[in-house]
């Protein structure tokens, strides 16, 4: 009769002991989990963090400077990043095309268009694509113009339009590529009247200073690109150079040089 609660007491024993083992190891488990998500909360903020260093932040762009331009500070920008052909060098080349020829005027078309009033040649071709000048434009050498458009290319990219006038005032236009520096058009102006050659030789004989001095002038007052010159009144006290001048900030500034003596005798900016 005593073997009984033996027993019981064996079997109770051995009931604790697996209830303490289980136990143990439902901790043990319990703490490896914890440790394995702990390793993989470490592992993705890790990898997070690592990501962060290696993708570049995202800047805002700031607007460009052509976009804070007026629409004629663009086409200025435009046309003269297209020219190649200085004022210096068309000048030359415009006068070479009329035997004893003396320059009048000469203007860059696109930059100023109250000026852009010359007819475009008739049955031009297209320009050759040439991306540079050729050096200095030589004169041709042919002696007066014989109002028949030249073989030379044509006029879908900048040109710098002159007028040359001979002794006694008759006014030859001279259509240059502003390119390559070849001579697209050269004629003599056909509505000319005895009036008007009498004007333009009297000018002329008042003009002592050369357009190219009125451009050296102008440009010594503000730094930038000679777009235009052309002889004008200066209201009955005798004659100026007009230069037109464009600067770094695609705004263009006026001088009016006198034509005896090279002074600045006006000066005006187009903040257009």
């Amino acid at each position: 009769m005593r073997l009984e609660p033996r027993r019981n007491n064996r079997l109770s024993l051995r009931s604790r002991n697996l209830r303490a083992t289980g136990a143990a190891a439902c901790l043990a488990a319990a703490a490896l989990l914890l440790t394995a998500c702990g390793q993989s909360s470490d592992s993705a903020t890790s990898a997070a963090t690592e990501a962060a260093k290696v993708l570049p932040r995202k800047t805002t762009a700031s607007p460009s400077a052509t976009a804070e331009l007026t629409e004629d500070q663009q086409e200025r920008k435009r046309v003269l990043d297209a020219t190649k052909v200085t004022f210096d060098d068309a000048a030359t080349t415009a006068v070479g095309e009329v035997a004893n020829g003396k320059l009048v005027d000469l203007d860059l078309e696109g930059v100023d268009d109250d000026r852009d009033e010359s007819p475009s040649p008739s049955g031009s071709g297209s320009p050759t694509g040439s991306a540079s000048p050729t050096g200095s434009a030589s004169p041709t050498g042919s002696p007066a113009a014989t109002g028949s458009p030249s073989a030379s290319p044509g006029a879908d990219g900048p040109v710098w339009v002159a007028e040359v006038a001979e002794k006694d005032g008759t006014v030859h236009t001279v259509r240059i590529n502003a390119v390559d520096g070849k001579v697209i058009e050269a004629r003599v102006d056909a509505d000319q009247d005895a009036e008007d050659k009498k004007q333009t030789a009297d000018r002329l004989a008042q003009a002592t200073q050369t357009p190219e001095q009125a451009a050296k002038v102008a440009t010594e007052k503000k730094k930038g690109t000679v777009t235009s010159v052309g002889l004008d009144d200066n209201d009955g006290n005798g004659v100026v150079w007009s230069v037109d001048v464009v600067g770094s900030d695609w705004k263009k500034t006026t001088f009016d040089v006198d034509a005896k003596n090279d002074t600045i005798v006006r000066e005006e900016t187009d903040n257009d």
